[in-house]
């Protein structure tokens, strides 16, 4: 992606070294902060290389029709790569003042931008026009500082037709920020996205494809004329990318309704159920397991590499989720074994580690549009049940911080290591 911007600063005429410093810089600070590509959140510098790369493509490709003067294109660009910059976030979501604070305060950022010779109060007004959603008290606060910030520019103090040519341009932005990530890819990364999303902001898994579809059903009906301004000047590849995945997102969303329907219904039931040894060794079954194990966001994925060999131990406790009876179709799973099996998260201090009174219980997983139906909580009690029967005294897991807040009081939950931002911690039960 370095490399397409690369050739998109080059076509955009910003040709002073400057601009390529402002890349590499970006780059460098997402990955010492911990923000870089292997960051599992939404936010991360993909992200952000993505948005600056399809909002430099499309005003080029729409430059033939003087929308964006070469002035806009460089106020564009550098806005682009610092947007979501909140190298202290406490939530994936970046917070916009502590974007504006470091922008701000950054003494080799500020260098750059005189070199360039752009406003950093136009900067700023670019940023906080990508806050969303663009509604609200969110809204207000932003407007606000965009109303200050436009008092404190030369080229707009007074002018109210800047103002408005700038705020223009900042919605071009808000609306390629949100567009970006699903136009360079295919829908399996746009899948990826949504779970590195839900991941990251401490979303149940069932609103994964119900707020991707509110989100993308937001961007085409209330962003429209933007929306279709930057999608028709994109490549039709682009454009295949984005619509497919949007159509790719609402059919799912229709299996789902139509799952919890039947569920409502009673035309189906979810039975867990404890696998037999015979089973867990045979391929077809370690497939159909291993498929849906792949659907859980890739921080949740356990011990990977050794999965076959995993469900083939007498060891681990393994069930499965069936639809209508033991000998259904595998809709789900729950395995876990003696915590000093797993190699966690480093922060991790474990009292008990060492002690094999533990048994760990890997993330539940279930197919896609059967969360949310109370299936994956028998799976768990069942399996509680049996690690009791093997004299384990106590259960730990990771879960999301809400719901561990929630077990306290039911079964004694104690929080053990807590994580920000995903706010998915590792706790711990008395069995």
């Amino acid at each position: 992606m370095r490399n397409e911007i690369m050739s998109l600063i080059v076509e955009s005429g910003m040709d002073e070294d400057c601009y390529t410093e402002m890349l590499d810089y970006t780059i460098e600070l997402f990955e010492t902060q911990g923000l870089g590509s292997d960051y599992y959140g939404y936010h991360n510098i993909t992200h952000e290389l993505e948005v600056t790369y399809v909002s430099l493509l499309s005003a080029n490709l729409n430059s033939t029709s003087k929308k964006f003067s070469d002035n806009d294109l460089k106020y564009l660009y550098t806005a682009a790569l610092f947007h979501d910059f909140d190298p202290q976030k406490s939530v994936d979501k970046p917070h916009e003042d502590n974007v504006l604070k470091f922008i701000s305060m950054d003494k080799k950022l500020r260098k750059l931008l005189d070199v360039a010779n752009l406003d950093l109060e136009i900067i700023k007004v670019l940023i906080l026009r990508t806050t969303y959603p663009w509604s609200g008290q969110l809204k207000e606060n932003a407007e606000r500082q965009i109303k200050e910030c436009f008092k404190n520019s030369e080229l707009t103090k007074n002018n109210e037709a800047k103002q408005e040519h700038f705020m223009n341009l900042g919605w071009y932005l808000s609306v390629a920020d949100r567009i970006s990530g699903y136009a360079v890819g295919d829908f399996t990364k746009a899948m990826e996205m949504a779970k590195m999303n839900a991941h990251a902001l401490a979303w149940r898994p069932s609103l994964i494809v119900r707020s991707s579809v509110a989100y993308f059903e937001e961007l085409l009906n209330k962003e429209t004329e933007m929306c279709q301004f930057i999608l028709k000047s994109l490549p039709k590849h682009m454009r295949k990318n984005f619509y497919d995945t949007v159509l790719s997102f609402m059919n799912i969303r229709q299996q789902e309704i139509s799952i919890q329907a039947n569920y409502t219904y009673e035309n189906l039931k979810l039975v867990p159920t404890i696998e037999k040894i015979d089973t867990r060794r045979d391929p077809e079954f370690i497939k159909s397991i291993y498929s849906i194990f792949l659907e859980l966001p890739k921080p949740l994925q356990f011990a990977k590499d050794n999965f076959e060999n995993s469900v083939k131990d007498q060891n681990i406790i393994l069930n499965t989720l069936r639809l209508n009876d033991c000998k259904g179709e595998i809709i789900g799973f729950t395995k876990g074994g003696p915590l000093e099996n797993y190699r966690l998260r480093p922060e991790i201090r474990d009292e008990n580690y060492g002690l094999n009174n533990t048994i760990f219980l890997e993330p539940l997983a279930l197919k896609m549009g059967y969360w949310g139906l109370k299936g994956g909580s028998e799976m768990r009690h069942m399996f509680i049940m049996q690690a009791h029967a093997k004299k384990y005294k106590y259960l730990t897991s990771f879960a999301l911080r809400d719901v561990i807040k929630s077990r306290a009081d039911k079964e004694g939950a104690e929080f053990v290591t807590k994580f920000d931002p995903e706010r998915w911690d590792y706790y711990r039960v008395k069995i």
